[in-house]
């Protein structure tokens, strides 16, 4: 059975900077994001003052029908300029469930995992903003069918007594 060590994380307010991607779940599927990854890799010395070069953030917002939006986005110290096509992308500081998914692990068991131990902890999901993302090595093949990554879906915690 396939374990994933979940935690909670606060991640401050960041800015991202890369590329959008939008579409169904089928041109998904299909390797439509994939192939922004792939792009964005490449792209990666236009953009200035990158925090953590080696981490690519897949940031989804649920927000097509029958689809959402992807961002392959790098977090930047400051905006100075946006490479042409590329665009800029803004986070809150919010909680975070997160867990990691290793090779050779089923990743929508990885993520039924991580949902389940939001419910058990008594977390609800948190409303707007990002969806969820996830942190992949820079340099990890967008086409590896058994990628490695690390889970973040924002959650709203209890109040404190």
């Amino acid at each position: 059975m396939q374990k994933n060590e979940a935690m909670l994380v606060t991640k401050q307010g960041f800015q991202a900077v890369g590329l959008v991607w939008s579409g169904t779940f089928a041109e998904a599927e299909a390797g439509g994001i994939r192939a922004v990854i792939a792009i964005m890799q490449k792209r990666l010395p236009e953009i200035a003052h990158v925090l953590h070069p080696d981490i690519l953030l897949g940031l989804s917002y649920m927000n097509v029908e029958g689809g959402f939006t992807h961002y392959a986005v790098v977090e930047v110290e400051q905006v100075e300029r946006i490479p042409a096509g590329m665009t800029i992308v803004t986070l809150p500081t919010l909680t975070y469930a997160k867990c990691e998914h290793k090779k050779g692990q089923h990743i929508d068991t990885s993520y039924s995992n991580i949902f389940a131990w939001i419910e058990e902890q008594g977390y609800t999901l948190h409303k707007g903003d990002v969806d969820h993302f996830e942190q992949y090595p820079m340099q990890q093949d967008p086409y590896d069918a058994d990628p490695e990554f690390m889970i973040m879906i924002p959650v709203e915690t209890p109040p404190s007594v």
